[in-house]
């Protein structure tokens, strides 16, 4: 069932909502040995924002203060999700800027609505996704059963926990969270820069709020014509063609990985080995469901890309499977900040838009997906399943188009699959006056801040004078994407010290 959202929030709202008043913040040092100049505050914002005078809830902060003499004022951080933490971002973003610009602005981070340190934080149903699951693909009248008992279990467990608080758990509280925190900190308008949902939160707060952004930078953006069930079931196809890409990668390091120089070949021997896992998971851990899991996040950062080609050649080769349970705990396992990061992200998405109630819809057009593009189609329809039994009425999503805006910078590559390349065009279409910079044929899902110094130079222009680049096509501005990566040197004994801190920052899913 769809009802509309509040009057004051609608798509078509010509007016703000008003900002709840809120207490200044008292700031203490929570620094890390990563990030030593990082505080933190908390804030409380009412649970229900028609009802300023009710039940309130606190929100997690972090900044990083700015140094130099002349501020530009808060710059917001989110990592997305739905369910991302961001008190850390705070941290990587200050860092990662360049000095002179970081100086500028007082970097905040914040764990939005029922998120790690806010509280309450939500936390469903502790273990849901503990090995061995049931196989995703439902080949037996039996494994769908199991799968949606799962499904509605999660919604049921999260329905009976959380009943006062799921109807008030979505993107747009947590924008008016959002100017809670602009008023708190005592700011008339703020800069904003988000990544993957991120994109989304950021610009609902721009529709919401326009005379309130300074500047809005959006990395790796959200199709809001999608949200959320048509958005992941474009996310399938996506990702099906990035796990082709990365096993094309392996075929042509076959010196290394001795799977063969066909990529058609070395993806059989992929679905052979989660065949045989399917029958005997590795070391009572790893079936099909968390192999899948596993190989994912390869999807959002090619930076994991030996790791998991290691742990498909020892695998496939008959070497001891070490490396792909360790590669599992890594990358596809999930713990208590994982638990509440689903919790949030389901809340947040089943209660944002409409979602059929008719499991034989979801049948129909996953199995449809399936068959074109296998790699991701069940596995992603499980994990958002909850939602065709979710406790919560649906709202209407918010229709993000704006004419009210100051400039505004998206980044997108062209082959990301957490959000495919059209949501970036389709952003900067409704998004009047905005900026679109493609890195061309890149697939990571979060590009800015992460090595690709021509990207980052329209970054800096921007948060430094406001600038964006001005083209005649489709994009502003292209960027070459990165070099893929090579293969491990030395067989690394673990796959934790790898990759990003920006990718681990974000999480997967959103």
């Amino acid at each position: 069932m769809i009802t509309s959202i509040p009057a004051d929030a609608s798509a078509g709202s010509a007016t703000a909502p008003r900002t709840t008043q809120t207490a200044k913040l008292t700031w203490k040092k929570c620094a890390t040995s990563d990030y030593p100049t990082l505080q933190c505050a908390s804030v409380k914002v009412p649970l229900d924002h028609s009802h300023p005078d009710g039940r309130k809830i606190t929100l997690a902060l972090s900044r990083v203060p700015h140094t130099a003499a002349k501020s530009q004022g808060p710059l917001l951080v989110n990592p997305g999700g739905p369910g991302g933490s961001g008190l850390t971002l705070a941290g990587f973003v200050a860092s990662s800027l360049p000095k002179s610009v970081a100086a500028q602005y007082d970097v905040i981070g914040f764990d939005p609505r029922g998120v790690g340190k806010s509280e309450p934080a939500l936390d469903c149903k502790p273990g849901h996704f503990s090995p061995v699951r049931p196989d995703s693909v439902p080949a037996t009248p039996a494994l769908e059963k199991a799968n949606v008992d799962r499904a509605k279990a999660f919604a049921t467990a999260c329905g009976k926990k959380y009943a006062s608080l799921l109807p008030y758990i979505d993107t747009v509280s947590a924008v008016r969270d959002m100017d809670s925190i602009r008023g708190a900190l005592g700011a008339k308008k703020i800069n904003y820069f988000g990544y993957s949902y991120g994109t989304y939160l950021g610009a609902v707060y721009a529709k919401l709020y326009p005379q309130r952004v300074r500047r809005l930078v959006l990395d790796s953006v959200v199709d809001p014509v999608g949200v959320w069930y048509d958005d992941n079931l474009g996310q399938d196809y996506a990702f099906d063609d990035r796990q082709k890409a990365f096993l094309a990668w392996v075929a042509k390091h076959n010196a290394t990985y001795k799977l063969g120089t066909d990529p058609a070949k070395v993806e059989a021997k992929w679905y052979a080995m989660r065949a045989a896992l399917a029958k005997k998971p590795a070391q009572k851990k790893v079936g099909a469901s968390e192999l899948e899991d596993t190989f994912i996040p390869g999807g959002y950062y090619n930076g994991y890309w030996p790791y998991l080609a290691q742990a498909f050649s020892d695998y496939a080769n008959g070497k001891k499977s070490d490396s792909l349970v360790q590669a599992y705990e890594d990358f596809g396992a999930v713990d208590a900040s994982g638990d509440n990061g689903y919790s949030v992200y389901t809340a947040v998405q089943c209660r944002d838009a409409s979602w059929p109630r008719d499991w034989n819809q979801w049948r129909k057009d996953n199995w449809a997906v399936y068959e074109k593009a296998p790699f991701m189609a069940w596995n992603n329809a499980w994990y958002n399943a909850p939602c065709a039994f979710w406790p919560t009425r649906s709202l209407r999503p918010v229709d993000i188009s704006n004419k009210s805006l100051p400039p505004v910078l998206l980044f997108q590559a062209t082959d990301d699959a957490a959000t495919p390349y059209q949501g970036g065009v389709t952003v900067h279409r409704k998004l009047r006056g905005s900026s679109l910079v493609v890195e061309q044929g890149g697939g990571n899902h979060g590009i800015t801040l992460s090595g690709n110094a021509c990207l980052d130079k329209y970054l800096t222009a921007y948060l430094t004078e406001g600038k964006v680049p001005h083209g005649s096509g489709e994009a502003d501005a292209v960027c070459k994407k990165l070099p893929d990566p090579e293969p491990l040197r030395a067989k690394a004994a673990s796959s934790s010290s790898r990759g990003s801190t920006l990718h681990g920052l974000l999480g997967f899913r959103g």
